[in-house]
């Protein structure tokens, strides 16, 4: 053991964009040239100062390094990548530039410049995070920069705590990555692990020297079955890779954790590795069958320490602390050295239930935030040290409180469940694909058909109006009157553009899945639950915490009123079944499926008023389609049929004439081509921009027959791409996929952006996807 061992409860990460998006607001007045990178530094200093202080407050032990310094500026992999010094050749100007610094150049890659496209983004693991992508090739430089990270472990002593850096693991660091435009054909990032892992080894001499006593290494990729090699393998690279590192003399002790999935098939080989603790995550996953039986769990661990990931997090509900307590308890008595932890880190749900002042009594009682998870581990870590009696109370409190949850009116209703358990197959099906598309030759839709995804910019005078409309300022008629100035305004600019389907911009939605939330029955909405999703981007999932149904039509009247002001055809826009619960915390008490098909169901009904009202086109978005898909491989094709079928049961009462389109985006398509394919929509458009159409090739290869639009404009950076670029995107495209199913369009919604990039990037994809249509012609 080491000479400190670590306490009986921590965390393996944190909410770090601020319990108000302090940081969010300091980084993007840094962007903005309002605010110095001395300024935007110090911002973030007194933010990890105040998780220090608040994890202290909560239960953790200062000592020890129980509490991780997990704060990042944009992405915990684009940290690692600083870290390593592993900078792509395209972006040696930026780092060689006289006035460059540390954050200049982690900014220009995460954000890319005039001259530089950032680095790729896609989905971490199975959740709605977004990690920026490296790109590595044989010559790409690894030298530790462990400055960061040295300057927290500073910062926190002078607070009078120990903290434990935390990086990603070098296996899943190079299985993350992307080989470099012009790596040799058949090269792979994970080609590198021998320097990688030097580097890595200097990193954790250079945080010994520092002061560190642990450090903590995450190694997600031993829970997936959806990377580049066969998880077998990637044990054994982990076996070769610590074997390495555990053997290095001045380190700190060494945390290798597996979160996000079940390690339990691996878990015997880690602990033998030469490191001082391995983390398990016993929420998604299990201990090895037999392992307290046959004594070898025990054997394993001698010596070590297991942190015991018992406390979920990933979603908000309350942790059955009688469970974990016998998990953790059962642990003890077998002779394991336990440590209360969490089965990933807590960036993935909000900071405070506590704030949430507007939430129904009831329902916050059954909720658990970041802190209130924090405060569960505390309490479990107790009672390992005292025994389970001496929390006995907290433990009775949970099951009176789950009891309660389980009995709300709400949470089963009985029609909602009849008009599921009559679902039959045709309800998921539509017309052929041939009829389909001679019925839709009447919409008259050109060659090369430009459209968008759906949102326009959320100016602040949409945002002022909303906050007016909802603090009682204004009324009802003159919120609606405002929208429906902006929605005209938003049709008169598309059609000066040129664009040939139209969208209505959005402006009353604040977020695609909450303002669906706030319509359905068995939602709730948070006033304070933000969660990143990339950069200094959140979102406020919803909580679908009973059964779902619509009690009234949502989003009919504003695009009836849309279509009425144009010629062109204006698509109606739903958030599909998948996506609302993959970017909501959804109830645990019943299968996904069952949810997921409800859900379906109001969307479905949806789409009846929508065609009623006289919409030819409706886009059903699913960019969290991939985002589910779970971890491992057994489980996959269940989750792909439910998924699928969830979708298909939305969109199947649509007649022939009626054009279905969806969204995906940030998805590996290669791995669900054909449940891409067994969606069935007329036309997918797809994220393919930071790319340079990857996706293309899955989708040649596979035959595609329907409409598909690779996106060739990045809408997550600032860049405007121009006319040049942008054609260049659709002929790579074209050449793939036949001209009469191409369409044109931007990555994602626009949401996000200013109105005047967005004119000029939507000018120069009109030009571009015309200049091709000619040329063509």
């Amino acid at each position: 053991m080491p000479a400190s061992p670590l306490p009986n409860a921590t965390i393996l990460g944190y909410p770090r964009l601020g319990r108000r998006r302090e940081l969010k607001r300091a980084v993007e007045a840094f962007w903005k040239g309002s605010a110095s990178e001395a300024e935007l530094v110090e911002a973030a200093r007194g933010l990890r100062a105040a998780t220090r202080e608040r994890l202290v407050e909560l239960g953790l032990p200062a000592e020890g390094a129980a509490i991780p310094e997990s704060f990042s500026f944009y992405d915990q992999v684009l940290d690692a990548t600083l870290a390593l010094g592993a900078i792509p050749a395209r972006f040696s100007d930026v780092a060689a530039a006289e006035d460059a610094t540390d954050l200049s150049v982690y900014f220009a890659l995460a954000r890319g410049d005039e001259r530089h496209q950032p680095l790729e983004m896609t989905k971490w693991f199975d959740t709605n995070y977004h990690y920026s992508v490296p790109e590595i090739d044989p010559s790409t430089p690894f030298a530790a920069n462990a400055a960061a990270l040295v300057g927290q472990l500073a910062e926190a002593r002078e607070q009078g705590v120990e903290s434990r850096p935390v990086i990603v693991g070098p296996v899943t660091y190079l299985l993350l990555s992307k080989a470099a435009d012009g790596a040799p054909e058949g090269f792979a990032p994970i080609d590198r692990l021998d320097d990688a892992v030097a580097a890595y080894a200097e990193l954790l001499r250079e945080l010994a020297a520092a002061g560190a006593s642990w450090v903590q290494l995450d190694e997600p990729a031993l829970v997936s079955d959806s990377l580049s090699v066969p998880r077998e393998e990637i044990v054994a690279l982990v076996e070769r890779a610590y074997g390495v590192l555990g053997g290095g003399e001045d380190r700190p002790a060494i945390l290798l954790t597996a979160p996000y999935g079940d390690s339990s098939g691996a878990l015997l080989r880690l602990a033998a590795l030469p490191v001082e603790a391995v983390h398990a995550d016993l929420v998604r996953g299990t201990l090895p069958a037999g392992a307290f039986e046959s004594g070898e769990l025990v054997s394993a661990l001698h010596r070590k320490q297991l942190v015991a990931g018992v406390v979920d997090g990933r979603n908000i509900w309350r942790t059955d602390l009688r469970v974990a307590s016998g998990v953790v308890q059962d642990l003890r008595l077998a002779g394991v050295d336990a440590v209360v932890g969490t089965s990933n880190s807590l960036q993935h749900v909000p900071h405070d239930v506590d704030d949430e002042a507007k939430l129904e009594p009831r329902l916050r009682s059954w909720l658990a935030f970041a802190d209130q998870k924090v405060s569960q581990v505390a309490v479990l870590a107790r009672g390992l040290r005292e025994g389970a009696d001496a929390i006995e109370p907290e433990l009775a409190e949970t099951e009176r409180v789950l009891a309660d949850r389980a009995a709300a009116p709400g949470v089963r209703v009985d029609g909602v469940r009849a008009r599921v358990a009559e679902v039959s197959d045709a309800d998921r099906g539509r017309a052929s694909e041939q009829e389909r598309r001679d019925a839709q030759r009447a919409l008259s839709i050109p060659r090369l058909a430009t459209t968008t995804i759906g949102s326009f910019p959320q100016t602040g005078d949409i945002r002022k109006a909303r906050a007016a409309f909802t603090r009682g300022e204004i009324d009802q008629a003159a919120y609606d009157g405002f929208l429906r100035e902006e929605i005209e305004r938003v049709i008169r600019l598309q059609e000066e553009i040129g664009l040939d389907v139209l969208v209505h911009g959005e402006a009353e939605r604040n977020d695609m899945v909450q303002y669906f939330a706030e319509n359905l029955d068995g939602f709730a909405v948070t006033e304070h639950g933000w969660v990143q999703s990339y950069g200094t981007r959140a979102t406020r999932p919803s909580i679908l915490w009973g059964d779902v149904s619509r009690p009234a039509p949502i989003t009919v009247e504003w695009s009836r009123y849309a279509q009425s002001l144009t010629g062109k055809p204006v698509k109606g826009m739903l958030t599909g079944p998948v996506t609302i619960l993959a970017w909501s915390f959804v109830r645990d008490d019943q299968p996904l499926g069952d949810t997921a098909a409800q859900v379906a169901l109001a969307l479905r009904d949806e789409i009846d008023d929508l065609v009623e009202a006289g919409i030819g086109i409706v886009q059903v978005d699913e960019p969290a389609l991939r985002e589910l898909l779970p971890l491992d491989a057994d489980r996959q094709a269940a989750y792909l049929d439910w998924s699928v079928g969830s979708f298909r049961l939305a969109t199947g009462g649509a007649a022939p004439e009626v054009q279905i389109h969806t969204h995906l985006c940030y998805s590996e398509f290669g791995e669900i081509i054909d449940a891409v394919d067994g969606l069935d929509a007329d036309v997918t458009s797809i994220e393919a921009a930071r790319s340079r159409m990857d996706v293309v090739e899955p989708l040649g290869d596979h035959g595609y027959s329907r409409g598909i639009g690779p996106g060739v404009y990045d809408i997550h950076s600032p860049r405007v791409p121009s006319v040049e670029e942008q054609t260049e995107l659709i002929r790579i495209a074209a050449s793939r996929i036949p001209g009469e199913q191409l369409w044109v369009n931007p990555d994602c919604g626009l949401k996000t952006r200013g109105y005047e990039e967005t004119v000029a990037s939507l000018t120069n994809l009109v030009r571009a996807a015309r200049a091709v249509r000619e040329g063509a012609a």
